[in-house]
């Protein structure tokens, strides 16, 4: 039985952030939703247009009856870790994410996300 736009939209889909060094910005994709992808000249404005794709992909897909994968469980993670670094790279991180307009968390999320990217690809 197919679930509502609701419900697919309180899933959490990986999503998968990538610098775009050619044009400029970045580009979001969510790679269980094939073809979901969007851009945003800064990672903050990249996130929340990745929101408004998601939707409308699902809203495609329900409509047209194509049946949409779900996210593997992440009932095992509860998505926060502490991590110690040395202060001047939380300096630099602090400083990096404040010129991006986001938050710290945001900006290590994207980091993050960016490496591990490159790192799946390989």
């Amino acid at each position: 039985m197919m679930k509502t736009l609701n419900e697919y939209m309180a899933m959490s889909y990986r999503m998968e952030i990538v610098e775009d060094k050619d044009e400029g910005g970045y580009v979001i994709s969510f790679p269980d939703l094939p073809g979901c992808l969007t851009c945003g000249e800064t990672v903050e404005s990249a996130m929340a247009n990745a929101t408004d794709a998601k939707k409308a992909w699902l809203e495609a897909a329900i409509e047209d009856g194509i049946e949409i994968q779900e996210p593997d469980s992440l009932e095992d993670y509860s998505g926060q870790f502490k991590l110690r670094i040395p202060r001047s790279l939380h300096r630099s991180l602090a400083e990096h994410s404040k010129r991006e307009g986001i938050s710290m968390n945001q900006y290590c999320v994207y980091l993050l996300s960016k490496n591990d990217a490159m790192y799946v690809g390989k």
